[in-house]
């Protein structure tokens, strides 16, 4: 069995990562999903959270905003609305993302997409988590 699986990590605008893998943990739709080298062929959603990779006995994480993954034959593919290495998130701004999507839920104004406003707050809080795990 090898001892790594390719990873790539996609979003519209930009490969995020296309590098071997020892592990990594994904937020999938019914929970966080571990991917081992020889791992059975899967697909399956992906939402707002932390990924971890291990590299060279090395963890590393992006923040995710959801989409899907494929795992077959070693290969990983993640297709992602939007990845963020740790260095790459603005604090300040998913901080006030954080606050305003808050804000929105507490104060339910008219018109509010509930579910919207709960998918803002997941990405901040997911972008949050990334950045201060890094530290």
């Amino acid at each position: 069995m090898d001892k790594q699986i390719q990873l790539e990590i996609i979003t519209p605008e930009r490969v995020v990562l296309r590098e071997p893998v020892e592990a990594l943990m994904v937020p999938g739709t019914e929970g966080y999903l571990g991917v081992l080298p020889g791992h059975t062929p899967l697909v399956t959603g992906l939402v707002p959270g932390v990924m971890r990779y291990r590299q060279a006995g090395e963890t590393f994480r992006l923040a995710v905003s959801g989409g899907f993954m494929e795992v077959a034959d070693n290969r990983a593919i993640v297709l992602a609305d939007a990845a963020e290495r740790p260095e790459e998130i603005d604090v300040a701004r998913a901080q006030r993302a954080k606050e305003r999507a808050m804000k929105r839920l507490k104060e339910r104004p008219p018109g509010l997409d509930v579910a919207r406003a709960e998918m803002a707050l997941r990405r901040a809080l997911a972008r949050l988590k990334a950045a201060q795990e890094a530290h």
